[in-house]
């Protein structure tokens, strides 16, 4: 630990030399080129829309449609699952449940790795580029893509492998790899799998890591009062040491931390958000009334119809829940279960809480807050208010200090804390990629790690905004392997469901 801490120690003072000699700028400036290129690859356009969006979506109403809303039909039946009503069935299966988390804490472990900065700041931009009506829009992405969850972590349960101690190895790599073998594809199961370990690697790194740490140390250091690299680095060595102790003891701990950080900060936001609802709450129905119109008739400037609103709204619900990359099935593998569609449903509720819920609720409050005419809706992003430009969480920032006095401490806690959620979860689906590629043991397991926490520091305390891009980029790359597996495997979800079902009403004669 004590070497872990001084070669951090040696890149904070790397990463300050860099930055007095403008080092990361130039490295940024040498690397836009590679980053430009990929993410061109992989946002390349269809009728000026990423194709990755189109395909998310259209993929999410395929499997709604295909398992005849699964969304809305086993929607109780999820609830159920997690609050633990059906754990006796598990038991008459066999005396141990294969798994490390309980469905409770695989769900915290999954929310916490999409509920983040894009429900505060990917909210807002939304509604800036595209009005009210793309809160509608994102409300109806989360809906469907709530059954692209369920299949792809159903296949994650059912593909897992347990080793001799019960540590659980699972996620795309494994149904990728073992799935389409089963369909007499083998060799395209086994690059499908590499290609998305390797860019679940870099996005861990990257939009899952530095990116997050960047955006907490900035809140801090606007906080403190504090704007110097040095301060950076420090924020980021201190939040490198929490998230080491965190992530060393695996997903036992991670997930017995995101069980107690994800309920508590959602519900603060929440509740935050409520309080402003309800303070206007005369206005709730005509906020509701403009969301509803202004999805088929927007009138925000520079919006070129409803398919731009739709489009706009459904590109921020894709990229903060995730549902097709296919990362959060790594975290649902790890349930102890001997039933993989109980985890399906239970991956369904998380684009519910993470866009129907809290991206609504970011939506409501700024929209309420501009009933007073603070803003212009359309443009690039950006929007004046008293002469001041603002962009992405600064928009929800202003709003929130409208109805709330000191709200700059709440939303800085709000940011860290989904900062640092959001990093443990990546961790683990980066370090289980990892080892699909390197192997399981103890020494590439620490590599990893090290690597991991280095990041954080060098996302505190530098900006190098196009290596970054890159790791999103790749986080989105991960969505055209995996959708693979889906489509080739879904009929195996509907067999997991049936035989779920099945002995739902046969041993306990329970409604569903």
């Amino acid at each position: 630990m004590n070497y872990m801490i001084a070669q951090l120690l040696n890149l904070i003072n790397y990463s300050i030399l860099s930055q007095e000699k403008g080092l990361d700028q130039r490295i940024d400036e040498a690397f836009q080129p590679v980053s430009d290129i990929f993410s061109g690859v992989i946002f390349f356009t269809v009728g000026d829309y990423p194709f990755v969006i189109y395909l998310l979506v259209g993929s999410a109403l395929f499997f709604t449609l295909v398992f005849l809303f699964p969304n809305i039909r086993y929607f109780a039946t999820a609830i159920n699952v997690v609050r633990g009503k059906y754990d006796n069935l598990e038991k008459t299966e066999s005396d141990s449940k294969d798994g490390e988390v309980s469905h409770f804490q695989a769900l915290a472990t999954a929310v916490s790795g999409t509920v983040g900065n894009g429900n505060i700041a990917g909210v807002a931009l939304a509604i800036a580029l595209g009005g009210p009506g793309a809160t509608f829009w994102m409300i109806v992405c989360g809906l469907i893509g709530m059954s692209t969850k369920f299949v792809e972590c159903t296949l994650g349960v059912h593909y897992r492998d347990v080793d001799k101690d019960g540590v659980v190895y699972g996620g795309p790599m494994y149904y990728l790899t073992k799935g389409l073998k089963e369909r007499g594809f083998e060799k395209l199961g086994k690059v499908a799998a590499v290609i998305f370990a390797i860019c679940c690697i870099g996005g861990s790194f990257g939009g899952g890591n530095a990116a997050q740490s960047n955006q907490a140390a900035i809140v801090l250091k606007d906080l403190l009062g504090y704007d110097s690299t040095f301060a950076g680095a420090m924020i980021g060595l201190i939040l490198a040491i929490l998230v080491g102790i965190i992530i060393i003891g695996g997903i036992k701990r991670i997930a017995s931390v995101t069980e107690k950080v994800v309920p508590f900060m959602a519900l603060l936001y929440i509740l935050a958000c409520l309080y402003i609802i309800g303070s206007n709450f005369s206005f709730i129905d005509d906020a509701f009334k403009l969301i509803i119109t202004e999805a088929f008739n927007p009138t925000a400037i520079g919006v070129g119809g409803t398919i731009s609103v739709l489009m706009i709204g459904f590109q921020r619900a894709a990229f903060s829940n995730e549902a097709g990359a296919g990362s959060a099935s790594i975290a649902h593998s790890a349930v102890k279960t001997n039933y993989a569609a109980s985890e399906g449903l239970v991956a369904l509720l998380e684009p519910f809480i993470d866009t129907v819920v809290i991206c609504t609720m970011t939506a409501l409050v700024i929209i309420i807050f501009n009933f007073s005419g603070a803003f212009m809706y359309g443009g690039e992003g950006g929007v004046l208010i008293d002469g001041v430009l603002y962009e992405g969480a600064g928009i929800t920032a202003k709003a929130f200090d409208q109805y709330i006095p000191g709200s700059e401490y709440f939303l800085t806690t709000a940011v860290v804390l989904f900062a640092v959620s959001t990093m443990i979860s990546w961790s683990y689906y980066g370090i289980q990629s990892w080892k699909y590629l390197f192997g399981k043991g103890r020494v590439a397991d620490m590599v990893y790690k090290f690597m991991f926490l280095a990041f954080i520091v060098i996302g505190s305390a530098a900006s190098m905004n196009s290596i970054w891009a890159f790791s999103d980029a790749m986080i989105f790359a991960m969505v055209f392997p995996n959708m693979i597996g889906l489509y080739f495997l879904f009929p195996v979800v509907r067999e997991q469901l049936n035989k779920y079902l099945k002995v739902i009403k046969e041993r306990k004669n329970i409604r569903i």
